[in-house]
């Protein structure tokens, strides 16, 4: 723990009245953002978990507490805030546990894995059909999407961080804007789908297995977008792998949800057109991916996430060989990534 953090901790947990219940500050595991997340152990109460943000914060603004509200309405399971000091930037929230999703399932039968990626894609159709019954401009997310300017940032943010930085590819000014007008192209489709609400990392990480049931972390920066979005964070997970077979059941299962597919009156056309329009989000959302880990390993020095890479590569494998549309995209990715030849 930092200097400039501990005498935050130390003041919040005495003016909160925590310090006489003898608290303890245990370091947790951090994400990629720049908070820093301790256990605060209690004697004759739950624990807590502190997010100690590198700033004061005025909690009516703070994203993490305005999603936090909506998701609550929806309702899908998230954290509770238990309390807050603008002034110190700490966020005191539900202690879930340490279990994600992604560690749970090591230990996992097979029923108990199916049983609980249902629940999970239950919640996706369940912050669809919610968030468009509780739009309002006093949230967050609907003042903010995946248009083309985000989808292309982050496009080119794997460009810039795994291409360039951590691959080390020596771009010609034609290669640069031919791999432009392919990238561009993806954002553009993309932009110009319905939105729904979004978590936006939807994935292994930030689902929580307490009491029982799945909790969902890491929501601040919720947007609008395709309805796509979150089941491609959560079915191309980098961090876990899944046979196609599971992939397609899920798919087929949130468009039963949906009222989409012949058990529910639909059609195989609309379950094929969905698939399609799924592989073109997960194409941009694995490269998306790539450069985050590209730029915390490149940019950061952090080592942590090199070990998703590959498993994240072969889902763009994967989609740029079963459709011709990108085969321009992958002629041009494959003169510096070998893995796509």
């Amino acid at each position: 723990m930092t200097d400039s953090v501990r005498p935050r901790i130390d003041r919040y947990l005495a003016e909160t009245g925590l310090a006489q219940q003898g608290a303890k500050a245990v370091p947790l595991t951090g994400d990629a953002s720049d908070r820093r997340y301790l256990r605060i152990l209690l004697r004759d109460a739950p624990s807590q978990v502190l997010a100690v943000y590198p700033q004061a914060f005025d909690v009516e603004q703070l994203p993490f507490a305005n999603v936090a509200s909506l998701m609550a309405a929806m309702p899908v399971p998230v954290p509770a805030i238990l309390g807050h000091s603008n002034e110190l930037g700490i966020l005191a929230l539900e202690d879930l546990g340490d279990v994600t999703l992604q560690a749970h399932l090591g230990a996992a039968t097979r029923a108990d894995h199916a049983a609980l990626y249902r629940q999970a894609v239950t919640l996706i159709a369940r912050m669809q059909q919610r968030g468009r019954d509780l739009a309002s401009d006093r949230y967050l997310p609907y003042g903010i999407a995946f248009d083309v300017e985000k989808l292309s940032w982050e496009l080119q943010f794997f460009v810039k961080h795994f291409l360039e930085a951590y691959r080390g590819a020596a771009l010609t000014p034609a290669g640069r804007e031919a791999l432009g007008v392919e990238l561009l192209r993806i954002a553009e489709e993309l932009a110009a789908e319905p939105r729904v609400f979004c978590h936006r990392d939807y994935h292994s990480r930030n689902l929580m297995l307490h009491a029982g049931q799945l909790y969902i972390i890491d929501f601040q920066d919720a947007r609008m977008g395709p309805d796509t979005y979150d089941l491609v964070s959560l079915l191309r997970d980098s961090y876990m792998d899944f046979s196609e077979r599971e992939v397609d059941e899920l798919i087929a299962f949130f468009l039963a949800l949906r009222g989409v597919g012949a058990e529910r009156g639909g059609t195989g056309n609309e379950a094929g057109v969905f698939r399609r329009r799924f592989d073109l989000m997960a194409l941009q959302r694995n490269l998306k991916a790539l450069g985050t880990f590209g730029f915390q390993a490149a940019t950061r020095g952090n080592p942590v996430y090199i070990q998703y890479i590959p498993r994240t590569i072969a889902y763009v494998r994967h989609n740029v060989e079963r459709d011709s549309r990108f085969w321009r995209l992958r002629e041009i990715l494959s003169a510096h990534m070998e893995e796509l030849r």
